[in-house]
């Protein structure tokens, strides 16, 4: 157990609760009912188990977060445990004045997602008219309190094309951060590959277009990027390594090492309801599954990539390989490289005419 080292951060999803209905959400299609998520002392329990296994940051998150009526309580627990807490919002659900409920309750840190950059497709990506207004006038008020501020541009097929304006809009809202992330398929994103999969074109031009923006903005705005998977050569480091930095708490108290890791089925993942966060940490076999490389295969087990990327993504390696012990097929050195890059050209010949799956909470 001490040669594992503790997490530094753990993402609450508080809820899978959202008014938005994004096409590309990361959360189950099997979303949590309201009756099963944890209560807020449940939350304030796993808070400060979390502090003490030694978290840093704590990432609050959903569905939308500010469904939760005790946000502020939670807020407040969370500060009361001594962890840094950044709040990943849409924005829908904040008033001013619940900010500043917020504000005086220790949150340190925002992360406003952007469905797109005018009103039009931001409304229509999200499903929700009206979203990219209230949008704006949540990212005034963010900035009127000083809350440190982080964008979320979740980029695909259908706005790639608005990275500029995205870059734009990080500089005029005073944003320290911004992600741009191409988008990564789990959740009921996987449903949608057809009408979100960029081209391989767009895929290039956007790190080109990071690459320039990087150089330009240096000490003025921090660009982090996550390329575009299906038209990668070589893996991302997907979570920093499987049971290695950060854990999920789902909104029903199960532990998981990242969002998509119930796609797994053989893995059993344990509940804060019925055991500690230290136990689950160190001792869930879901957790020890595939930590360190001893579980890897070839080409993985010989290559001397395999302490850069750890592999790559595991749920991935099982959606396209088949086994979640197989090196993840972005990699061109895995055998399944050749089939993800002909599922890439299958659906980018069926978006133009594909249609989005929102995703809805019943």
């Amino acid at each position: 157990m001490s040669r594992i080292p503790p997490p530094m951060a753990m993402l609450a999803e508080l809820t899978h609760r959202c008014p938005l209905a994004c096409p590309y959400c990361s959360n189950p299609l099997e979303l949590e009912a309201q009756e099963r998520e944890l209560s807020t002392e449940d939350w304030a329990r796993v808070f400060a188990e979390a502090a003490e296994l030694g978290v840093l940051q704590l990432h609050l998150s959903g569905g939308e977060p500010a469904t939760r009526r005790d946000l502020t309580d939670l807020v407040r627990a969370a500060r009361a445990a001594g962890l840094y807490t950044n709040l990943i919002t849409s924005g829908i659900g904040l008033t001013r004045r619940r900010l500043e409920e917020l504000d005086a309750a220790g949150l340190d840190h925002v992360q406003l997602s952007l469905q797109g950059m005018d009103a039009e497709l931001a409304d229509r990506i999200g499903g929700y008219k009206g979203g990219f207004a209230r949008k704006m006038q949540v990212a005034g008020w963010i900035g009127e309190i000083g809350f440190p501020l982080t964008l979320n541009a979740v980029l695909h097929r259908q706005n790639l094309h608005q990275l500029p304006r995205a870059l734009e809009m990080a500089q005029e809202m005073g944003a320290r951060r911004i992600e741009v992330a191409i988008v990564q398929f789990y959740g009921w994103a996987m449903k949608n590959r057809a009408a979100l999969m960029p081209t391989r074109e767009q895929a290039r031009e956007a790190e080109a277009l990071v690459a320039e923006a990087r150089e330009a903005l240096k000490g003025k705005l921090v660009i982090d990027f996550v390329p575009a998977d299906y038209h990668g050569d070589y893996p991302k480091r997907c979570m920093n390594g499987w049971g290695s930095v950060g854990l999920n708490v789902a909104p029903d108290g199960s532990v998981l090492p990242c969002h998509a890791a119930r796609t797994i089925p053989h893995l059993d993942f344990w509940s804060v309801r019925d055991r500690s966060l230290r136990e689950i940490w160190y001792d869930n076999p879901a957790f020890n599954a595939y930590r360190g490389d001893d579980w890897m295969k070839e080409p993985c087990r010989s290559c001397e990539r395999k302490a850069i990327d750890l592999g790559g993504c595991r749920c991935q390696a099982l959606a396209i390989a088949g086994d979640p012990a197989a090196a993840d097929p972005v990699c061109v050195k895995s055998p399944a490289h050749g089939k993800m890059r002909a599922m890439a050209e299958a659906f980018n010949a069926e978006g133009a005419r594909a249609e989005l799956t929102y995703r809805r909470y019943a």
